[in-house]
């Protein structure tokens, strides 16, 4: 199979690092060539972050260039756009419609655009938005918007549920699992 790429992108102290570990997982699970790259960015709290998923028969580099993501797992919704040029014509974004103020929206130095999701839709993109935050914390968590973005973009993945949760037991605490599962579904299901 030719390689597949994914891109999850946000701000710092999202959790993106257990989404692409769970994504890792699951993948190398099916018997895919998997290559996960570190955490790009300013993973602290705040700062604009991205992570590479690649998988197919055989993967050579972890990197993914401009043009080439397949997905991009998008955290928040300036993020989703301001990545948008990594997305593959046919490509898919999946985002949470969260907004986080970046820092030149903070001190009043520029504006958070309106419309994004229109404006990706006008620029060609596919793209499924919905409120994880709100799901997320529907789940008991606002800290679970990661998995609820897991179960939204396992709609685009021909892989059993079983394989999911499989993953989802492996990369996430017990005490916290039953939350993650709902999460998960709510996600899935929206």
């Amino acid at each position: 199979m030719e390689t597949k790429n994914i891109m999850i992108v946000g701000v710092g102290g999202q959790g993106s690092l257990l989404a692409s570990k769970l994504l890792g997982h699951l993948l190398l699970g099916q018997g895919y060539d998997v290559k996960v790259s570190e955490v790009h960015g300013m993973s602290q709290r705040g700062g604009s972050v991205v992570t590479y998923v690649r998988y197919g028969d055989k993967v050579a580099s972890p990197v993914i260039d401009r043009g080439e993501a397949d997905y991009i797992v998008s955290f928040e919704l300036l993020e989703a756009a301001r990545w948008m040029g990594y997305l593959k014509p046919g490509g898919q974004i999946v985002t949470s419609t969260q907004r986080i103020d970046p820092m030149p929206v903070i001190t009043g130095a520029a504006q958070y655009p309106e419309n994004l999701v229109e404006k990706m839709r006008a620029a060609g993109a596919k793209v499924d938005a919905l409120d994880c935050l709100a799901l997320a914390e529907q789940a008991g968590s606002s800290k679970a918007t990661n998995i609820v973005l897991m179960g939204r973009l396992s709609h685009y993945f021909d892989l059993p549920e079983e394989a999911w949760q499989k993953s989802l037991e492996a990369m996430v605490p017990a005490k916290f699992l039953d939350l993650n599962r709902k999460a998960f579904e709510l996600g899935k299901n929206a």
